[in-house]
């Protein structure tokens, strides 16, 4: 099984540390990584004069993928990187992001379901996940992963945070999402940042109904840090889990044409 991750961020983000994006990239060669990933938050093109403290500002995308397509350049003797986004699904902006992503030629974009519709108008799910917002993250979860667009869903058992508890409303959600998933082909993220962080992911009852429709898993670093692509400890122990359970591990994603 080659290391790889695909779900890493930078200081763009303004909630990551300010380690340069080449450290990330040494860090991974230090490590054994065969392929790493970029994929910071997407910079949307939102109509109101709303701002965020979650993900780079529109002004910082060409210096972002200018920077990722350089560091491919120089080490593409030693490793292979790959220009990629975490985005949502925004049903009012996803023409731009579509637009967006063919102008930047991103490689791949990932599935961060963290909000209904856009965070314009709506809470972050991993604060707040009543039976409302459950219903809205299967959906927009649903209908984001039609698209076709996303190379993988991450972080899939994040609304367990935001729920703050495992109940039955959660166990049904986590049924319905990996069934989904089984039926789409669609791999599931375990997040190494949620162990790190001490969050309610990866949850246990989740990964325990995936093992259930035998999902496809892949490991996300969820980078914030260069340190954390240096770490091994979180990692052994989400291959642990992943082969206890009998989940299918993947090392690779497929690229956008």
């Amino acid at each position: 099984m080659r290391k790889t991750n695909f779900h890493t961020h930078t200081y763009r983000c303004k909630h990551a540390k300010k380690d340069k994006d080449e450290e990330y990239v040494l860090a991974a060669i230090e490590n054994g990584y065969k392929t790493l990933g970029f994929s910071d938050h997407v910079p949307w093109l939102y109509r109101t004069p709303f701002s965020t403290h979650t993900r780079m500002d529109i002004d910082d995308l060409y210096d972002y993928t200018d920077s990722i397509k350089a560091l491919r350049e120089k080490y593409k003797d030693q490793i292979e990187i790959l220009l990629g986004f975490e985005c949502e699904y925004f049903p009012e902006y996803m023409d731009y992001l579509k637009a967006m992503i063919k102008d930047v030629e991103a490689d791949y974009i990932i599935f961060g379901n963290h909000y209904y519709m856009s965070d314009e108008i709506n809470e972050y799910y991993g604060k707040n996940c009543d039976d409302t917002f459950m219903d809205h993250y299967f959906e927009g979860l649903v209908d984001g992963l039609n698209t076709g667009l996303y190379a993988y869903l991450c972080h899939p058992d994040l609304f367990v945070q935001g729920r703050k508890v495992f109940d039955k409303k959660a166990e049904e959600l986590s049924h319905k999402i990996c069934a989904f998933a089984k039926e789409k082909d669609v791999i599931l993220e375990y997040n190494l940042e949620g162990m790190r962080k001490g969050r309610y992911y990866p949850c246990p009852e989740f990964w325990y109904i995936a093992s259930l429709y035998h999902n496809k898993v892949i490991i996300g670093v969820d980078a914030h840090e260069a340190n954390s692509l240096r770490r091994n400890d979180l990692r052994e122990e989400a291959l642990k889990t992943i082969k206890t359970l009998g989940l299918e591990l993947v090392d690779d994603i497929k690229r956008r044409k």
